[in-house]
């Protein structure tokens, strides 16, 4: 049995399941007796006495200058604040609430104003408000909460949520992992987890599937995914997993945090390919320069209703967080072809592949599209963006989308909503946009070949039908000179170019895709390391000998010999 959430570390690994502060007694939301009152204040101001109390040992225990401890100072400060003292005794007085109710009510009212707030990182502030009011709650009960100094064994931790105060006494060398029910990907347990190493599961459903204390449990941070007591088949693979990662772990680790570069000093940018938060996530451990294709598609695969703009604003606001300054480069929706979206209305048609896709689709539902522009431009406003548009194919649709972004503009600057700057981009998938790509050029600031498309179209083969995979391979003498001819145009007119194709995590491509002249890669993150592997063991000079020679061969068997006898 398993359960979904939002991983924020990459790999498996078990422990015993271990309910961490279950909660506080049910609270009584019956109007009091006035002779009562007193009472609940006195009860108030004890629990606020404890808790501060209990912060301020956290913070003795605690580097000054590490997160953890601008984190638990930063609830000390909000408890202290003597308005939260005030708003919370008025609630009892004049409402003749108990102090746990009061105290409920009051934190939960502050952390839906944060959620109202347009600025993403503020909104999730909700959860730790939410958070520090249970905890709170629990001074005011009396209720030490669970002893973390007697965890003796790996332990996956499960709980509502996690305070920095309990995050920061916890005995990190045993606290195999932790799941919560709740939490963003900028609350604070997310932040002290990722810090300290530890594998986490966020907004998790864990008691779907009644998990016991003692349980054994695995979390399969690649896959998001928490399993309760695997056995047979199911903890095999998880094993093999596990053990196979940690091999292939020991022979790359030696290259996640080197640039990549040759060894005669030539740096390429190597960014990677996500389709969700969890690879997102994954990126910055990997020492990749960012994200150089979020197939934003991928979160209407499973959606039977349309994000909104709210929800594509948090989503890609989320992933700028995580990145930490590194680049973002978002494909608005290529949806169409092979891509069926239950959310969506889509006509059968006869040839999807040459049918309604991509910016096609888009520009015909323009609705859809200004939605995810407007979504992205405000998300432009926290960090470095990149836009890129997919299957243009002439200059009328670039020219088409560009008066639906600037309208965009427009109508955020009316309703005095910030956005940002962004670099504008589209993905090369067919030889029409080779040849127009020098008309398209002087407004855009880098384009991207995605090379799976491009050799279907440009070979007429059907990139999902195995019969025509071996006579018509992904990498072929018309694709390389089509990729050359993009390579050519772009740098006669000084704009940079991305490959975002399945050929670019091949590291046995690696030396061509170098000598063509590729300013950056963008690879599936699986392939990461090996990729930056691959680069780090070439000489630039010797690689562009290799293009040159590459783009002289006339058929697939010349092609391929050149390619196998490199060394």
């Amino acid at each position: 049995m398993q359960v979904n959430g939002i991983a924020i570390k990459p790999g498996v690994t078990f422990g015993e399941a271990l309910h961490f502060n279950t909660g506080h007694k049910p609270l009584d939301y019956r109007i009091l007796p006035i002779k009562r009152i007193p009472q609940q204040l006195s009860r108030l101001d004890g629990g606020l006495a404890r808790l501060k109390q209990q912060l301020t040992a956290s913070l003795q225990a605690l580097d000054s200058q590490s997160d953890a401890y601008a984190l638990v100072e930063a609830d000390l400060l909000y408890l202290d604040d003597p308005d939260l003292r005030t708003h919370i005794a008025d609630t009892i007085t004049q409402l003749q609430f108990s102090a746990c109710v009061s105290i409920e009510r009051v934190f939960a009212h502050q952390a839906s104003e944060l959620e109202a707030l347009d600025d993403p990182y503020l909104a999730q502030r909700a959860e730790d408000v939410r958070s520090l009011g249970k905890r709170l709650i629990q001074a005011v009960f009396g209720q030490p909460g669970q002893e973390p100094g007697k965890l003796k064994v790996p332990t996956i931790l499960l709980a509502d949520d996690i305070s920095p105060a309990e995050f920061a006494v916890l005995p990190l060398e045993n606290v195999a992992g932790i799941v919560l029910k709740s939490g963003g990907l900028t609350s604070h347990t997310a932040i002290l987890a990722r810090a300290a190493g530890i594998p986490a599961l966020l907004s998790c459903p864990y008691s779907e599937l009644g998990i016991n204390n003692g349980d054994k449990l695995a979390i399969d941070g690649d896959a998001g995914a928490l399993y309760r007591n695997p056995e047979g088949e199911e903890l095999e693979l998880l094993r093999q997993h596990e053990a196979s990662a940690r091999v292939a772990r020991e022979q790359l680790d030696q290259y996640r945090d080197k640039p990549a570069m040759t060894l005669d000093g030539h740096e390429i940018s190597l960014l990677a390919n996500v389709g969700n938060l969890n690879d997102v996530l994954k990126v910055s451990g990997l020492g990749a320069d960012g994200i150089g294709l979020l197939r934003t598609e991928f979160m209407l695969m499973h959606s039977a209703t349309l994000p909104d703009e709210r929800a594509q604003y948090q989503l890609y606001s989320d992933a700028i967080h995580a990145l930490e300054g590194r680049v973002l480069t978002i494909r608005t929706l290529d949806i169409g072809a092979d891509k069926e979206l239950p959310c969506l209305c889509q006509v059968k048609e006869e040839n999807p592949a040459l049918g309604l896709r991509g910016i096609r689709y888009t520009l015909a539902n323009p609705q859809l599209l200004k939605t995810q522009l407007r979504a992205v431009l405000r998300a432009a406003n926290h960090g470095h963006v990149r836009l890129m548009f997919p299957m243009v194919n002439q200059v009328e649709e670039l020219d088409a989308v560009l008066a639906l972004l600037e309208t965009c503009r427009r109508e955020l600057d009316d309703e005095e909503k910030g956005f940002g700057d962004i670099s504008l981009g589209i993905v090369v998938e067919t030889p029409a946009a080779v040849l127009n790509l020098p008309a398209m050029l002087p407004v855009l600031d880098f384009v991207s070949i995605g090379t799976n498309d491009l050799t279907q179209y440009a070979m007429a083969a059907d990139r999902g039908n195995p019969c025509l995979a071996r006579d018509y391979p992904a990498l072929s003498p018309a694709v390389l000179r089509l990729i050359s001819m993009t390579l050519q145009s772009a740098r006669s007119q000084d704009v940079k170019v991305s490959l975002c194709g399945e050929m670019g995590s091949d590291p046995r491509l690696v030396p061509l895709l170098i000598g063509l002249g590729f300013d950056e890669l963008s690879v599936n993150v699986g392939a990461m390391l090996e990729v930056k592997a691959a680069i780090c063991r070439q000489e630039f000079s010797r690689c562009t000998q290799l293009a040159g020679r590459a783009l002289m061969a006339d058929r697939l068997s010349e092609l391929d010999a050149c390619i196998s006898s490199y060394k």
